[in-house]
């Protein structure tokens, strides 16, 4: 494979006044970090993350200049300790990518070789990355669910923040393994949307929080996939039936979390929480297996908004925002 030295990159910037500006540069594969395995990306997303990397969240970032991307899909140019061969599709998720290390919105990467998956039969490097990370939150929200003893048999399953990338991709993988799903949104003119992913009914956020004041709700869900945290994850916690299960991945709501204990010592019901920069690699290559198999969503397609690099800057105001359906794909 060609390699160039010199190569295209979404570069953050932290100027003296404390201020972040964006710009695409030409990078030197010099200026990457270490690591057995360099690769050419082709395809990477957007994520909430990237975008809180993108504008000098110290949270996520805080080595400048920096180029973000946690989502990384394309082929090896070299790996040093053999544990991949140069022109294998491999993918990138999670780790240190995109945060302290160059991430997926540059044309290479150089990262350890362990942080790397082989591409899983089944997916395109562009498939893999309409699902990346979200997908992956996803899946691993679904098999949490199921190591839980959550079965479609169980009951209703809620996701909350439906049509965001996290959100969406749930419902599709829930659907595909034979749950009834209820997504619920704010943006109810979504609603065709979300019936098209998998959805069997879907509500407004209102109607999930409704009586949330309350110590305890009326018992609905068998299940829940939460991606907005804050009141919303309380409200669901207080609904959920005897013996079921929440998983929780997500904060666009809130960080804060206003429960008593009454779910978990009247109805024992658990919450999960899902992190999934740090999944063990076993567990990380059996949910990959999954959705390029039995999960593997439908209408994948259907989900993505193709942008390049040139094309994110809209796009990374409009994810803060929460204006961004389904996924945005950065193809490189």
């Amino acid at each position: 494979m060609e390699t160039r030295n010199r190569f295209k990159a979404l570069v953050v910037e932290k100027g003296a006044d404390q201020t972040f500006t964006r710009s695409l540069k030409e990078r030197d594969l010099n200026d990457l970090g270490e690591g057995e395995l360099l690769v050419r990306v082709r395809y990477s997303s957007l994520n909430y993350k990237d975008a809180l990397s993108a504008t000098g969240h110290p949270g996520v970032t805080r080595q400048f200049p920096h180029t973000p991307g946690i989502d990384a899909a394309g082929e090896v140019v070299s790996c040093s300790d053999g544990s991949f061969a140069p022109g294998d599709a491999v993918v990138v998720t999670g780790h240190d990518l995109g945060m302290e290390t160059d991430g997926g919105w540059g044309e290479y990467i150089r990262v350890p070789s362990q942080w790397a998956i082989p591409l899983p039969a089944g997916l395109s490097l562009r498939e893999s990355m309409i699902l990346g990370t979200a997908g992956f939150t996803a899946g691993l929200s679904v098999l949490k669910l199921e190591w839980a003893g959550v079965r479609p048999e169980s009951g209703d399953i809620l996701v909350t923040g439906a049509t965001g990338g996290v959100g969406t991709l749930a419902v599709s993988i829930l659907a595909k393994a034979g749950y009834r799903v209820v997504a619920a949104t704010g943006k109810l003119g979504d609603v065709p949307f979300l019936a098209e992913m998998g959805a069997a009914e879907v509500i407004s956020r209102e109607e999930v929080t409704a009586g949330g004041e309350r110590p305890l709700m009326k018992e609905r869900w068998a299940g829940a996939v939460d991606v907005v945290g804050g009141e919303t994850l309380s409200a669901v916690l207080k609904s959920t039936r005897y013996g079921g299960t929440v998983t929780c991945c997500g904060l666009v709501g809130s960080a804060e979390l206003p429960v008593n204990v009454h779910p978990f010592i009247l109805r024992a019901v658990t919450l999960v929480g899902i992190e999934s920069s740090r999944c063990p690699s076993a567990t990380r290559q059996d949910v990959w297996q999954r959705l390029a198999g039995p999960w593997r969503p439908a209408l994948l397609d259907q989900m993505a908004t193709e942008v390049t690099l040139e094309g994110l800057e809209e796009k990374i105001g409009r994810i803060l925002q929460g204006g961004i359906r389904g996924r945005v794909l950065v193809q490189l």
